[in-house]
């Protein structure tokens, strides 16, 4: 089993998640240089805009940092299901003065579909490659490999865990029901046992033969002692950046995290057509409706979603955000990255001392 976390020479246990959009380079840095790996999502981004992160990365930072893909399956562009799909929303681009879009488009390319971005990844060689919603090629693998890459992968079952470790990634992240944002399951049409992190952290623990990293509903150090307690190598945490001034968040997700919405967070696909944790607002709230469609293919549907909120915010609704976040979002803290750091290094002090 590889030596992890100290053969990235990781003074705690801890990973930043990746968080497409929310995260920064200004924040992954910061997470590397306090002794954690920091993480940049690309998965939204073309491998020029990708590079450029890299690039700032490593402006500000000599410690290891990981890049996170997203390795969906290609959507299926269906004119009939998108059509029904527009109208359904009318209405709400009716109520904020706007017109839906005539046609729907991916807005984002799997990494498995985008040769441009493995060629970046092979020349700027990131020290960490991880992958959400599935798998990349044997190829890709072998390539990544040999430049010495330490690669991840986000998975929700023994089975996906298994996948993964026969595919040859270096470690696993066990995502829990409770994680933020979406939820890394390789086919969102097929059952979801939705498996807690810390039964499906043990559980992995015990069935695979490579580490495995918990994430979900992970806050504080006291979480991070008990993840680890259970066998993991590491904990993986991202709502407990949100509030950070590094992080891209905007004022109104930060508002709405800090308020009575973190208390009550919601699984949803029909902001981006994949199921993903949210802070319930307007949006989700949708999910009570009756008769609602098929959602268009990941990423599609998100094609709606945005322009739906950027409709509604032109009219000062901010009801229709993609503010992701896990069940422990009541906890997250406003603080720069080092303060945080060294609370949590602090707290998981604390917490192993109680354990010992």
């Amino acid at each position: 089993m590889m030596n992890w976390p100290e053969q990235l020479g990781l003074t705690i246990p801890l990973v930043q998640a990746p968080m497409a959009g929310v995260s920064t380079p200004a924040l992954a840095a910061a997470v590397s240089q306090a002794g954690a790996l920091g993480s940049v999502g690309v998965g939204a981004a073309s491998a020029t805009a990708a590079r450029e992160m890299i690039c700032q990365i490593r402006q500000q930072t000599t410690a290891p940092f990981n890049v996170n893909l997203f390795a969906h399956k290609t959507p299926e562009i269906d004119p009939v299901r998108n059509k029904a799909w527009l109208d359904w929303l009318k209405p709400l681009f009716t109520e904020f003065s706007a017109v839906p879009p005539a046609e729907l488009h991916p807005i984002y390319r799997s990494f498995n579909d985008d040769p441009d971005m493995l060629d970046m990844l092979l020349h700027m060689k990131p020290p960490v490659v991880s992958f959400h919603f599935g798998l990349p090629s044997p190829e890709t693998v072998s390539a990544l490999k040999a430049t010495g890459a330490v690669l991840l992968a986000t998975v929700t079952s023994l089975d996906e865990a298994r996948a993964a470790e026969t595919a040859g990634m270096d470690a696993i992240v066990a995502q829990g029901i409770e994680a933020g944002g979406h939820r890394g399951i390789f086919d969102p049409a097929g059952h979801d046992d939705a498996l807690g992190t810390f039964a499906l952290t043990r559980l992995l623990v015990r069935q695979c033969r490579i580490p495995v990293i918990a994430a979900g509903g992970i806050m504080d150090g006291a979480g991070m002692a008990a993840a680890l307690g259970l066998g993991a190598v590491a904990a993986q945490m991202g709502t407990a950046f949100i509030l950070c001034p590094e992080t891209g968040a905007d004022e109104d997700y930060r508002t709405a995290l800090a308020g009575p919405a973190a208390f009550h967070t919601r699984m949803t696909d029909l902001i981006s057509g994949r199921p993903a944790r949210c802070l319930q607002n307007r949006f989700t709230s949708l999910n009570d409706s009756v008769g609602i469609p098929p959602a268009p293919d990941y990423p599609i549907t998100y094609d709606a979603g945005k322009t739906l909120n950027k409709a509604a915010r032109n009219c000062g609704e901010s009801g229709f955000g993609a503010y992701w976040a896990g069940q422990g979002a009541p906890m997250a803290r406003a603080m720069p990255v080092d303060q945080l750091m060294g609370k949590l290094k602090e707290e998981l002090q604390e917490a192993r001392c109680l354990l010992a």
